[in-house]
């Protein structure tokens, strides 16, 4: 009987250290929305190779709870999309302690973050946060509950 160590998964780079934020979030197999989102918005490469970011990363259950019809407009309409994603990141590496100290930050769109904890949960803008502190090589990774729009949440 043989036995097999267990190769590195994407998640992983040989070293041990973690992946990039694609790598991660990819791993994780709760953002299959939001890859295929950057994907369409042109930002897979800067997620994977840019940074430090901070991204307030939303499952594929929040892409799921927008309206009906607009996941669909906003794959159409990259330029929309890629402000829509920008919007979840932030420059630097903001972890959660960081996250709770803030009432507001910048996102790479340009609008602002409103950041609060309510009821012992940290909220951006009108999302809760439900996991924190998932590095990745070139940025950690915040994971929300509602898809953040610009000007509406």
């Amino acid at each position: 009987m043989t036995t097999e160590r267990p190769t590195p998964g994407p998640m992983d780079a040989p070293d041990g250290e973690p992946g990039s934020i694609v790598d991660v979030a990819a791993q994780a197999g709760s953002f299959e929305t939001l890859l295929a989102a950057a994907a369409a918005a042109g930002l897979v490469e800067t997620l994977d190779t840019g940074g430090p970011f901070t991204l307030f990363a939303p499952t594929d259950e929040a892409f799921a709870a927008l309206p009906a019809g607009t996941l669909e407009s906003l794959l159409a309409d990259p330029d929309a999309l890629r402000d829509i994603l920008l919007y979840h990141v932030v420059s630097g590496r903001v972890t959660a302690s960081d996250v709770a100290a803030l009432n507001q930050a910048t996102s790479l769109q340009g609008g602002s973050l409103q950041i609060m904890v309510h009821n012992g949960s940290v909220m951006v803008n009108d999302a809760t946060v439900t996991a924190t502190d998932i590095e990745a090589s070139n940025g950690i990774i915040h994971v929300i509950d509602t898809v953040l729009i610009p000007g509406g949440n």
